[in-house]
């Protein structure tokens, strides 16, 4: 990673070693912490979802088109991401991390952004 304030803080948020690394799944206030930090965010739910509330910095791509997501993520960042539960984000991370991007699913989804301050628009 490029950015020596965000490598720190990953280290920091998630007790690892200084190479980056990321859980396969973070909680709440660990997503809102990294994506203030820097890292992308990602929605993987279908568009009539996303229609009813999102977050305002996400990048929305349905989990059916995951495989297009590099294309409008920044490849030099972790990017985290979010469905309704974290069940569609499991996979789309696990994806996403075969394609060699640092990726981890929010478990909880949308609720646990929100119940930990995360910005959501309507």
């Amino acid at each position: 990673m490029p950015f020596p304030s965000l490598r720190a803080a990953l280290s920091r948020l998630l007790g690892r070693s200084d190479d980056g690394g990321l859980p396969s799944t973070v909680d709440g206030p660990t997503a809102v912490q990294l994506v203030r930090d820097g890292a992308g965010l990602l929605d993987v739910r279908e568009r009539s979802e996303w229609s009813t509330g999102h977050a305002p910095q996400a990048v929305h791509v349905p989990l059916g088109s995951v495989a297009d997501a590099p294309r409008r993520l920044r490849a030099d960042a972790p990017v985290v991401v979010m469905c309704a539960s974290g069940m569609r984000s499991r996979t789309a991370a696990r994806q996403l991390r075969s394609l060699g991007l640092q990726a981890t699913s929010l478990s909880g989804g949308i609720g646990a952004w929100q119940a930990a301050g995360g910005a959501v628009r309507r």
